[in-house]
């Protein structure tokens, strides 16, 4: 395997002394696990936020040994991490890609699909910008693995009809995406629904 090409970073999780193995979702090759030397030093910390788009080089001698990877980080997501619900945002759309996608299946719509709401979590002025976009990124991962998803509710619905749609859809990821990985990866669901509740009907 030899792959360049950008990713979005899923998880990470340390390896060793000073390595990681990090969880990589790229358009063509879908999600790919590497070991990244170093991953634990200074300059490399930074770069392995769940939420940052890099440019990965990985590279593999065989398709049965753990490929290597070298990162370029293109957009972080570091400077919205002090902000407790897009930090909760950024941490469960990537938790679930990393525990729900197979590897290395391309789902290039899945791709686009995350990268949008990435993009709308950092950027949008309130949650009512983005939760839309969270729902329709469930849903079509729900669809895209073969189990429905519904329609999630245009981004005019309001606010206590998301929060509902927003519930439905984390029942049916539980019971067929997550039935076996839930632990950390539905809790991270969990905080985010609670911060959705804390801010108001309208999600100022």
């Amino acid at each position: 395997m030899e792959l360049r090409a950008p990713a979005i970073v899923c998880a990470s999780r340390p390896h060793g002394e000073t390595a990681a193995i990090v969880r990589l979702l790229t358009e063509t090759h879908g999600l790919i696990a590497a070991y990244l030397p170093g991953a634990r030093g200074r300059a490399l910390r930074p770069v392995i936020v769940p939420g940052n788009v890099v440019e990965a080089q990985v590279r593999s001698r065989s398709d049965t040994q753990l490929p290597f990877a070298r990162l370029e980080l293109l957009v972080s997501r570091g400077p919205w991490l002090n902000e407790p619900l897009a930090a909760a945002a950024l941490n469960w759309a990537t938790a679930l890609s990393a525990a729900a996608l197979p590897e290395r299946q391309p789902y290039p719509a899945l791709f686009a699909a995350l990268g949008a709401l990435l993009d709308a979590i950092c950027h949008a002025p309130s949650a009512r910008g983005w939760l839309p976009g969270m729902l329709t990124f469930e849903a079509l991962l729900l669809r895209e693995l073969g189990y429905g998803g519904g329609n999630p509710p245009a981004a005019a619905g309001s606010a206590t009809e998301q929060l509902a749609a927003f519930d439905q859809l984390g029942r049916q990821l539980e019971r067929y995406l997550l039935a076996d990985r839930q632990g950390d990866v539905m809790g991270a669901r969990a905080l985010l629904r609670e911060r959705l509740g804390r801010i108001g009907p309208e999600f100022g």
